[in-house]
């Protein structure tokens, strides 16, 4: 049995392996810069009125959230009292849309993406009671995030036999259809805190939603979230979720190199391309390790999933040479990584760095990426079948882990 002094110690130097801590969970540091700053808005608050012209609905299922947020905010009058109130919000966020979206049974996840972006655009665009500085700002965006993303509220709390992370991601691509949903975050709010069972076993799920935006991966967010759970090795399995083609796809071989022009949803493109792939960044270093990993989720169990959908065992991948299949990790040996088998964006590259991160802790946890089908815009029923599809998955997961 490991003592509560070597989990501690274990912890702090997965930590150091894979994030600047200063950099990362420093959220309250205060500048000595006396600005007091209402900021430009980001590129992702201002597709707000275009958002709203498109799909009110959606933009109006906060509004007294926000409303009664933006009343309070305007009225506070210390940074200690912001950063509670920050807190305590962004929390409620997260915790809101699950029961609206559980209550309503309707599959949409937009709702709460652009009720965080109308909420971080307060912060940006309303003078509070007191003189607000730019590190300060950042600290209480940087709080808001955490807590309307989930991430204040991972606790395993059933009594569950086994316990699964599992990560979404934002919509994306949003200056092609402003009103695109994405499966893999309906799935992390309908599967959060739910407890699945299969041939007697239970097993809890907690789950986060990942930003698409390159600097968020750069800075370690991904090791950040996952390190002390590969140091404790005290859950079960690791499953990230993304939209990705036809089918359902398990990818068997991440890559390590950033290869497509898409931008991020901060309308940045990093520039790697098919031809000159490009190593992303950890902190200010840019990322080390192999140029493929393999993952290790129970591909044979998962198969079994009943639904709509294939679920396929994909090894397909790009390297400077060629595109092929390699059945082993060995074949794929001083080959350079053009394109993981979960493609050349960021949702392969969530699966590479939290293998990564899992290898060099020596964590025994199973890890790997869902790519679910792809869906135009926002289809609730399709959406339904697809989170229903990997529930099955995790279920039948649970013989293997």
């Amino acid at each position: 049995m490991l003592t509560e002094s070597t989990l501690k110690k274990s912890i702090r130097r997965a930590l150091l392996l894979c994030v600047s801590t200063s950099s990362l969970f420093t959220m309250d540091a205060i500048s000595s810069d006396p600005e007091n700053l209402i900021t430009s808005l980001s590129s992702e608050e201002k597709r707000i009125p275009l958002a709203k012209k498109a799909m009110p609905d959606v933009l109006t299922v906060f509004s007294d959230e926000v409303t009664q947020f933006s009343t309070k905010w305007k009225n506070t009058t210390s940074y200690p009292n912001a950063k509670t109130l920050v807190r305590l919000y962004g929390s409620q966020l997260w915790l809101t849309a699950k029961d609206k979206m559980n209550s309503s049974k309707n599959a949409d996840d937009r709702a709460l993406y652009w009720a965080r972006l109308l909420s971080s655009k307060v912060l940006r665009a309303v003078e509070p009671q007191f003189d607000l500085t730019s590190s300060q700002l950042d600290s209480l965006l940087a709080i808001l995030e955490q807590g309307s993303r989930g991430r204040t509220d991972l606790e395993f709390s059933k009594g569950a036999m086994k316990k699964i992370i599992l990560t979404g991601f934002d919509p994306f691509l949003l200056d092609r259809n402003i009103n695109q949903s994405n499966p893999s975050g309906v799935a992390a709010l309908m599967l959060d805190g739910q407890v699945i069972q299969y041939n007697g076993i239970t097993a809890e799920i907690n789950t986060v939603m990942i930003p698409v935006r390159y600097e968020d991966f750069d800075q370690g967010t991904i090791e950040a979230l996952l390190a002390p759970y590969y140091a404790l090795n005290n859950i079960e399995m690791v499953v990230t979720v993304s939209m990705g083609r036809k089918e359902f796809d398990l990818e068997r071989f991440p890559g390590k190199r950033r290869s497509v022009t898409a931008p991020d949803n901060l309308a940045i493109v990093f520039g790697g391309t098919q031809t000159a792939p490009v190593i992303p960044y950890l902190t200010t270093s840019r990322l080390s390790g192999p140029e493929f990993v393999e993952f290790s989720l129970p591909v044979k169990q998962m198969k079994l999933a009943s639904g709509p959908y294939k679920v396929i065992d994909n090894h397909q991948v790009t390297t400077l040479e060629k595109t092929y299949q390699p059945k082993t990790l060995a074949e794929l040996d001083d080959n350079v990584a053009v394109n993981g088998a979960g493609g050349g964006y960021l949702s392969n590259e969530i699966s590479y760095r939290s293998i990564r991160i899992r290898n060099i802790i020596g964590s025994t946890i199973p890890t790997g990426h869902i790519h679910t089908p792809r869906i135009q815009q926002f289809d609730p029923e399709i959406e339904s079948k697809i989170v229903e599809q990997i529930s099955s998955m995790l279920k039948h997961s649970l013989t293997a882990i």
